[in-house]
């Protein structure tokens, strides 16, 4: 457990050791405004709710997840310092773990920073708080499964580019696989329990179901199976390429 807490202190203080956590969060902050004011009409719907800023969450952590996540393990590769890292006494379990963690607190903090939003809304009107927590906990959750991929991507490649570019179009297949379109391609031929369970494995659904303040089991445990399986899946990755 305490190698597990110094790998999480390292790379939770690299975040902020520089100006791209800090990017990161102006950029994150910036495009949640512009995404719920403008594009989700907050002031026009006439509600007093924060559906127009969780309704967005999904898209704009395609993007911006996997430019944390990319970092990970491929900066490591490139610089060569994964092999000092492999030389501690610490568990692979812990590496991959303690590194996730890290990235996830860092992503809360910057969700977090987003408190000016509940503060508005309750202003302007009296909204259910306990669903706009529930948001919260929701869009952690999304987060912390869009990171898990995109941890076992960065585990695959060097490249950060690629790790990228990888994880964004890993990301947007769990998204869109309960789009009706995509169903579409397939109720012509599968059978309907096909179609459930593909639609079962989409970021949309589970996240829509939470952001309205309904906290399933079924979702939490979908979020956290994904997680523990793309991490599992990362510490397989870097066992099989530590030689690389």
């Amino acid at each position: 457990m305490n190698n597990l807490g110094v790998i999480f202190k390292r790379e939770l203080g690299g975040y902020f050791a520089t100006p791209l956590a800090y990017i990161f969060i102006v950029i994150f902050l910036v495009l949640a405004s512009v995404f719920t004011f403008y594009l989700g009409a907050f002031y026009e719907a006439g509600q007093a709710d924060l559906n127009a800023f969780f309704n967005f969450h999904p898209w704009l952590y395609l993007f911006l997840i996997p430019a944390v996540a990319m970092r990970l393990w491929a900066e490591e590769r490139k610089s060569g310092t994964i092999e000092l890292l492999m030389t501690l006494p610490v568990s692979r379990g812990a590496m991959v773990l303690g590194k996730f963690l890290a990235a996830w607190v860092f992503v809360g903090i910057a969700l977090l920073l987003t408190f000016p939003m509940v503060l508005t809304v309750n202003y302007l009107g009296d909204p259910d708080n306990g669903a706009i927590i529930t948001g919260y906990i929701g869009s952690w959750l999304l987060a912390g499964g869009y990171l898990a991929i995109g941890s076992c991507m960065s585990a695959l490649t060097k490249n950060q580019v690629i790790a990228f570019i990888v994880s964004v179009v890993a990301c947007f297949v769990f998204i869109v696989s309960g789009v009706s379109m995509v169903q579409n391609l397939f109720s012509g031929w599968a059978p309907q329990w096909v179609l459930d369970t593909i639609a079962s494995f989409s970021f949309l659904i589970r996240f829509d179901a939470i952001s309205k303040g309904v906290l399933d089991l079924r979702d939490l445990l979908y979020f956290f199976s994904l997680m523990a399986v793309w991490l599992f899946a990362t510490a397989i990755v870097i066992d099989l390429k530590k030689a690389d």
